[in-house]
């Protein structure tokens, strides 16, 4: 199993709790825009507690990107992360599947299941290939929404976003059901990538289906 020690070379906060880890990048090492690796941090006690993170860099760069969420109802991993500084050191492992794309689409994110997207969108823009490709983002408030003017300028119109706890002026209101889903998209005979807490994959799932979207249209999260 690859294990690769590496430094953290800056942190940029991207939401109230979401960062932006950028660390060394091992020689040789690459992914497919959309995997991951399992991350721990190379501290005393902390070695051992290994969490998935998708990378939100591109191969081209000349580091590793982690766009984190952190959760500060337990003393856990992205707890810990939170504390970290550069200089500070962490254990990559190998990398693995998660997302992959497949084609023009939809993606549709919860909270902090659009990071596999980042990287995906990011590349196509650097192809020059974005398309008509769409995002649908849902979040509890609008200061949750990771990377808003990013998707804002790569997509235009086609980034749109809903909240569920707060009604704000220009972004949706509620949650993504068949309803909504069958307001926003004409077409269900296209790919479509999803997300998100696993609830809310699993619903989302079911309600393409009922909208026709075929079971090998739908690409989530392995």
């Amino acid at each position: 199993m690859e294990e690769h020690i590496v430094k953290i070379l800056s942190i940029q906060r991207v939401t109230h709790n979401v960062k932006h880890y950028r660390v060394e990048k091992p020689a040789g090492y690459q992914f497919v825009p959309g995997q991951a690796t399992e991350v721990a941090i190379h501290k005393p006690g902390w070695e051992q507690e290994r969490r998935p993170f998708t990378f939100t860099s591109l191969n081209s760069w000349d580091f590793l990107e982690f766009t984190i969420k952190s959760y500060h109802d337990h003393p856990g991993v992205t707890h810990q992360l939170d504390s970290l500084q550069p200089g500070d050191e962490l254990i990559l492992h190998d990398v693995w599947g998660a997302i992959q794309y497949k084609g023009e689409g939809v993606f549709i994110a919860g909270g902090a299941g659009v990071t596999p997207f980042i990287a995906i969108l990011r590349q196509l823009q650097t192809d020059g290939k974005l398309g008509n490709n769409m995002l649908i983002f849902s979040n509890k408030t609008k200061a949750d929404i990771i990377l808003e003017d990013e998707f804002r300028r790569m997509l235009g119109d086609r980034f749109i976003n809903t909240l569920t706890q707060e009604r704000v002026p220009g972004y949706d209101y509620g949650e993504i059901n068949a309803d909504y889903l069958k307001q926003k998209i004409k077409n269900f005979d296209q790919h479509f990538y999803v997300c998100g807490p696993d609830q809310m994959v699993h619903d989302i799932k079911a309600a393409l289906h009922q909208l026709g979207a075929s079971e090998s249209a739908v690409v989530v999260e392995l």
